[in-house]
């Protein structure tokens, strides 16, 4: 019979397999186009620049993302509950207390940034603060501890930063290939059945950026649902929060959520998912999966 700790080995290890499928996707999609043009200066350069911007994220994602909802940091004399909540939890799962920021936000709602433990931060809505009870709250604050002890907050900030590397890779190709930039290989032998491949690679290329990234998203929720549950050893006070999150947020979207980092938060932060949307679209898991399985954990 599979036990939590069952379920956070099997999740580890599907996020590392689709992160790994991620990295040689991006450099086999700048092979393709080197190939194409003849010039293996576009996979250097394509190489170059995700390392580039990867080191760039690893230092600076988190005070971007803070930033760009208008976060601002906590104190323990201006929210005692939430700090010693943050403080505690942080003290059983033995990681350093995070930054603690607050974002202006009605929908109910929160996520974790930082490159590591060392340098996590964690922020809520104010929309969350006013809907959750306790048990609720801590629910919530051990699931985003979670993904900073699981470094998912890294992992998540190195998706995106691949996904938009494929996106702007293939829009520059299709650009190269409608203006016939770079045309000037001999097309014989399958040279054109190539570039017709190339310019398919391209065009499905950000699609399927995409779906990568939203699968590691939901297997990192499904997670960190786990290690949270473990840490407060009380999975109803996360599936309770759940259903009250999903309840308000449905009614409250996000107004400072993004559709870039829309993942790193506990919940969908736009109201919902659209019935007719994929599954291999949606930010999250469905909630009432993620309740079904909170519920159905043995932590004692």
């Amino acid at each position: 019979m599979a036990t939590l700790y069952t379920h956070q080995s099997e999740n580890i290890t599907k996020t590392w397999v689709l992160l790994t499928g991620f990295l040689v996707f991006i450099i086999g999609l700048g092979y393709l186009f080197a190939q194409i043009y003849g010039n293996p200066g576009i996979l250097y350069i394509a190489i170059f620049i995700s390392l580039l911007m990867n080191v760039g994220s690893y230092w600076y994602s988190d005070k971007l993302v803070l930033s760009m909802v208008h976060a601002r940091p906590v104190t323990h004399e201006e929210n005692p509950e939430l700090w010693n909540i943050v403080e505690n939890l942080a003290i059983t799962a033995g990681l350093p207390m995070p930054a603690l920021y607050v974002v202006d936000d009605p929908s109910p709602n929160a996520f974790a940034t930082g490159r590591d433990k060392e340098h996590a931060a964690i922020a809520v809505h104010t929309g969350l603060l006013q809907i959750l009870k306790k048990t609720e709250l801590e629910g919530v604050l051990a699931h985003e501890l979670s993904h900073v002890g699981n470094r998912d907050t890294l992992v998540s900030t190195v998706v995106v930063v691949l996904a938009g590397m494929i996106a702007i890779m293939a829009d520059m190709f299709l650009r190269m290939s409608m203006f016939g930039g770079g045309r000037s290989r001999d097309r014989e032998g399958g040279g054109g059945l190539m570039l017709v491949i190339a310019i398919v690679a391209a065009i499905l290329a950000p699609i399927a950026a995409t779906m990568i990234k939203l699968a590691i998203s939901r297997k990192r929720e499904f997670l960190a649902d786990a290690s949270g549950a473990l840490l407060t050893r009380y999975p109803e006070g996360l599936a309770s929060a759940l259903e009250k999150i999903s309840t308000a947020g449905a009614m409250t979207p996000s107004t400072t959520a993004s559709n870039a980092y829309a993942h790193l938060y506990i919940s969908n932060p736009f109201g919902g998912t659209k019935k007719f949307m994929s599954g291999m679209f949606m930010t999250h898991p469905p909630v009432e999966e993620r309740i079904a399985n909170l519920r159905g954990m043995n932590v004692q």
